[in-house]
């Protein structure tokens, strides 16, 4: 009986992340063929095989679709997926830390202390020696990361005992004072930075291989910090204090997930503007098809959340084409609806 039961998980599992890595390689053929010239899969694989393997010829390939995919669309929807994949991870990670399905990066207001610390970057033109284009990053992972923990010591303030419910209220008052600190720069100065209001509504458009290199380092920091806590998760998501009595250093811990949660969110803004609701409805989707196990749960958010954001790019671009669409206004008009249903459901429960 046991060993079926073994053999049934395992099984479960395996399904799981061929499913999720199904959907994340249709949502990249999808985001990469389809546009104002249409290419074809088998074009998009021979092309892609061609650069990684030089043996390969492309001689009846056109070399306007080899442009088209090596230029255009192959880096925007490798960076949707590096920042959906990201923002989902995070958001799995302080959902099992707070014990609260409506914890994300968005409502506990370090998406917006990312934001104003690259629009400040931006604004004050602030450069940090020899980490050139790595300024921008670093500053919205500094202000994530202080705000997380502005939010944890204002909320301690208001209740000794820092429920959950208090967090997240605390996150989202400081969400709104920081995106009104934002908008109040931006109504101050030229139309340099008006055209970042575009920018912070979310877009993967026009970025390039180098926003890839910029976020890469980051998101492998970030994830290898998270997937080493996943058993901790999983003891912490049933109380800090039984965690303790198994032998967790949940200081330590919590420390450890809060500082990957703002590496990851951090990053994820600095190349792409704040995109709402991803780090929120992803890891719930993900946790209502296979369940809370952070060890499973992290990696199939990566996967589950690269594929979202890619196929949400791909709606902004083409919906109303020629003209885009901010991303964040697809996963906003999304993951609002699916916030609202979770507040539902959790009332129903009460």
């Amino acid at each position: 009986m046991q060993k079926q039961y073994i053999r049934t998980y395992l099984n479960n599992k395996i399904l799981a992340y061929i499913t999720a890595a199904a959907f994340l390689l249709c949502a990249m053929l999808m985001g990469i063929s389809i546009g104002t010239v249409s290419v074809h899969p088998m074009t998009i694989i021979k092309v892609i095989s061609a650069e990684i393997f030089p043996f390969i010829s492309l001689e009846n390939t056109d070399a306007m679709h080899s442009n088209i995919i090596m230029n255009i669309r192959l880096p925007r929807v490798l960076l949707a997926g590096l920042v959906g994949a990201s923002l989902a991870i995070a958001g799995a990670a302080f959902q099992g830390l707070l014990r609260n399905p409506l914890a994300d990066p968005y409502t506990i207001g370090v998406s917006s202390g990312a934001s104003l610390g690259a629009v400040l970057t931006l604004f004050l033109g602030l450069s940090i020696p020899f980490a050139g284009m790595f300024t921008l990053p670093l500053f919205s992972i500094l202000f994530s990361f202080l705000t997380i923990f502005a939010v944890l010591l204002f909320a301690r303030n208001i209740e000794r005992s820092m429920k959950v419910e208090t967090i997240i209220l605390t996150g989202i008052i400081f969400s709104s004072f920081l995106g009104a600190l934002i908008s109040l720069m931006i109504a101050l100065t030229g139309e340099e930075l008006r055209q970042i209001i575009g920018w912070l509504l979310g877009s993967v458009s026009m970025r390039g291989w180098a926003y890839i290199k910029i976020i890469t380092p980051f998101f492998v920091i970030g994830t290898i910090l998270l997937l080493m806590n996943s058993k901790e998760l999983n003891a912490m998501s049933f109380g800090e204090e039984k965690a303790q009595h198994i032998g967790v250093d949940v200081q330590k811990r919590k420390m450890m997930v809060l500082i990957a949660g703002s590496i990851l969110t951090g990053a994820a803004v600095a190349v792409s503007g704040t995109i709402g609701f991803v780090g929120l409805v992803i890891p719930h989707l993900t946790r209502l098809l296979w369940g809370p196990d952070h060890r499973h749960l992290l990696p199939l958010s990566i996967l589950m959340g690269a594929g979202f954001l890619i196929m949400a790019d791909l709606v902004s671009r083409t919906i109303i084409a020629p003209t885009e669409l901010p991303i964040g206004v697809i996963t906003a008009i999304i993951g609002a609806p699916a916030f609202a249903i979770i507040l539902m459901k959790r009332k129903n429960k009460i």
